[in-house]
């Protein structure tokens, strides 16, 4: 496996944050963003993003974000005006338009499922939209096996070319539209008639289209068009000496910088054991890949000419030398508040205004301008004390150590308060009984009045696990009331 290299490390050694060029003036960071102070997500779960000019487009779990000055304001799209229901779950544009597909739970006899929300699209920044039904077909398909029903029929990715709309859905298969979605028609990379539950090629995941040249990934490898459609081509794990290390590919990008032209494919083991998870590279069409990142899950990518990143379930890592060697980003911090993300699943990346580097997973948002030295990190959560909400509250609630928030090891439940003044801040917890399971912060200064969270790991003072049950912690500031709430520990 390729080196792998903390960056605080890389800096000293290679130069990863290069000094200052002659010329050149000193980069911004996020301490120079005049932020409001209540600039808030829709959700705390970030699936994917997409920057279009000064637009930065954060697709969450309970819709969709814009944002044009860095942060400092946000504009939010969700069912209400014109998406389909639940969590964005695709995003894509082309000259201009804006397509976003979306997703939700649903409950059946059988139990509960994700479902296909419908796409939506919009040719005037998210002012207005436009929404149609999620593609299914007639119970009366003559030619192949119908997808009837949005359940389990969720679309993953979207790709545009000039003359029609291409999506990528679990059970709905390839479609594509050239009506913008009023009639859509059933693709197969293999040339078999459609069946999503016989064929592994015909679950899709993951769309390139650009021009005359479609790329897409199914749970049956990568397969790549150059007419538009009509015919097709396979790269597997299988049959090639130089393959792809899985047929899931789950998110497939394109990087130019100067001459050179790459593909890169998130690509994890389907159903052979030879198969493993880690980032394929193509530089010759995909006649032959180069394997990198191997043991990392990757699930999207994003280029600054020659520099790749990758989201992955391992965090966030950099590349200089088109993935020949790796860096991995430290946790991310907000260097204002001390907030971190509790969470190592980086799910999407990008590029946007002035050299600004985003990062989104399963706990927030994350802006960098000078290269992940500073960070400023954008999440979703009530005021405390504002309106009917409590002036201390905890989330995740119930909290499960096991599952939420993990990072190293550890589940992290945030204690959500407001001071009124610089301060300095004691919070501890107790059982039921009111005796002292252990200290999380004791006189922590907080050096201006805000909002503030202080996490605990569900572990008591010796270091140990606790027990299921309810537990109260009590928030201490100087000159402040004392706060009191309670978490219910679930494991």
């Amino acid at each position: 496996m390729k080196s792998l290299i903390k960056i605080g490390i890389l800096v000293s050694i290679t130069g990863f944050s290069a000094g200052l060029g002659h010329g050149q003036s000193p980069p911004k960071t996020v301490e120079s963003l005049k932020l409001s102070g209540i600039e808030r997500l829709m959700s705390n779960f970030v699936n994917d993003m997409i920057v279009i000019g000064q637009d930065v487009w954060i697709a969450g779990g309970r819709g969709l974000s814009r944002t044009t000055d860095l942060g400092e304001t946000w504009m939010h799209v969700t069912h209400d005006q014109g998406l389909g229901r639940g969590g964005v779950s695709a995003i894509a544009e082309h000259e201009g338009i804006l397509w976003v597909a979306t997703a939700f739970d649903t409950t059946t006899e059988l139990g509960t499922f994700d479902a296909g929300g419908g796409l939506s699209y919009t040719s005037d920044r998210g002012e207005t939209w436009f929404w149609i039904p999620q593609p299914v077909d007639s119970t009366e398909e003559p030619d192949y096996e119908p997808t009837t029903t949005n359940i389990q029929n969720i679309t993953y990715d979207i790709g545009i070319t000039d003359s029609a709309v291409w999506i990528a859905s679990w059970g709905g298969g390839l479609r594509k539209s050239t009506d913008m979605g009023e009639h859509w028609e059933v693709v197969t990379v293999d040339g078999l008639p459609f069946h999503a539950l016989a064929h592994l090629t015909h679950l899709g995941f993951s769309i390139l289209a650009e021009g005359d040249v479609i790329w897409v990934g199914t749970a049956g490898g990568i397969h790549k068009s150059t007419d538009e459609g009509r015919s097709w081509v396979t790269f597997n794990h299988q049959n090639q000496e130089a393959g792809i290390s899985g047929n899931f590919v789950v998110a497939i990008k394109r990087q130019i910088a100067g001459e050179r032209r790459l593909i890169w494919a998130a690509t994890a083991e389907a159903v052979d054991e030879n198969e493993t998870r880690a980032v394929s590279v193509t530089e010759d069409g995909g006649l032959t890949w180069r394997v990198t990142l191997e043991g990392v899950r990757a699930w999207n990518f994003a280029f600054d000419g020659s520099v790749a990143y990758v989201a992955t379930d391992q965090g966030l890592y950099k590349s200089l030398d088109f993935g020949e060697t790796w860096a991995v980003f430290p946790q991310i911090t907000d260097f204002q508040t001390g907030e971190a993300m509790y969470t190592t699943d980086i799910y999407a990346v990008g590029i946007g205004p002035e050299n600004s580097l985003w990062v989104g997973g399963a706990d927030g948002l994350g802006l960098t301008l000078d290269g992940g030295m500073t960070w400023r990190l954008f999440r979703a959560f009530p005021s405390p004390g504002l309106d009917d909400t409590p002036k201390t509250f905890a989330y995740p609630n119930p909290f499960s150590p096991m599952r939420h928030n993990q990072f190293e090891g550890d589940g992290y439940v945030r204690f959500q308060y407001q001071s009124r003044r610089p301060t300095r801040v004691t919070v501890r917890v107790y059982d039921f009984g009111l005796n002292l399971v252990c200290t999380v912060v004791d006189g922590r200064e907080r050096a201006a009045a805000g909002e503030y969270a202080e996490v605990w790991n569900g572990r008591n003072g010796l270091g140990d696990m606790v027990a299921n049950g309810v537990y109260f912690y009590q928030i201490v500031m100087d000159g402040e009331d004392v706060l009191w709430g309670k978490v219910m520990v679930v494991n």
